[in-house]
């Protein structure tokens, strides 16, 4: 699926230095950088319901410890 990402100049020009840098398209920077960030804020939302979950259930987690 193709979409159209606005950058500011100095964002271009970054993204540019960038991939003359490491020889590899703008486009496979971005998408890059795309990834890490779903792949780090879905491994953050996991963290936050395991944390979440573990203070609900706090009381039975102690119990199946114990028993």
């Amino acid at each position: 699926m193709a979409m159209t990402l606005r950058l500011t100049e100095a964002e271009t020009e970054a993204l540019r230095r960038q991939a003359e840098i490491e020889g590899r398209s703008m486009q496979d920077i971005a998408r890059e950088g795309i990834t890490r960030y779903i792949d780090q804020e879905s491994s953050a939302d996991i963290a936050e319901i395991v944390h979440r979950n573990a203070v609900r259930y706090a009381d039975l987690l102690d119990r199946l410890r114990d028993s």
